[in-house]
């Protein structure tokens, strides 16, 4: 995180100044939600990083269960990061130097989980070791429909947090170069 506060006011106002289409795009990278992009754009300007947190948590309570849906379509599954994405590679860094065993585990957890949920196993995997992760997925594939519902609503927030905070801080930095 960007030490200084100036410098996250500065990446804080460039994204409040970006273009409508720039900023969906740029909200479509944190989610892929386009009824939270459309909720987060239309309390444009915030003052500060956390007022812009808690535009994205009310704006995740409020999605509906399509909108849930069409925010995990941009979750590729735990073990499996996008070819050639340095977000999903860089979230899920604590699968990368799990065993061949335990990646095989996790795949078919995952499948599992995804037979009976109908979507990805869906957490929050920044900081997170390839067996927490596996204890996640084991412990959450016993909940109901309903309870995990609110638990990826959940983990969703937390992603959607550290990507805003990478926004912010990547406008910063772009700012810093052109100054």
């Amino acid at each position: 995180m960007t030490s200084g506060s100036t410098a996250t006011s500065r990446g804080l106002a460039r994204f409040n100044a970006s273009q409508e289409s720039a900023a969906r795009t740029d909200l479509h990278e944190v989610c892929a939600s386009s009824a939270w992009g459309s909720k987060i754009i239309a309390q444009r300007p915030f003052a500060t990083t956390e007022s812009l947190f808690e535009a994205s948590d009310a704006a995740m309570a409020e999605l509906t269960a399509e909108d849930l849906a069409e925010a995990m379509a941009g979750h590729p599954p735990i073990g499996r990061p996008k070819p050639g994405d340095p977000t999903s590679s860089r979230e899920q860094r604590g699968m990368a130097g799990a065993s061949e065993e335990l990646k095989a585990e996790m795949l078919e957890r995952n499948l599992a989980y995804q037979d009976r949920f109908g979507h990805v196993f869906l957490i929050c995997a920044t900081g997170a070791s390839a067996e927490q992760m596996l204890e996640a997925l084991t412990t959450r594939i016993g909940n109901t429909p309903e309870q995990e519902r609110e638990i990826v609503r959940t983990e969703l927030g937390k992603i959607n947090r550290i990507r805003l905070t990478r926004l912010v801080e990547q406008r910063d930095a772009e700012q810093g170069d052109n100054a």
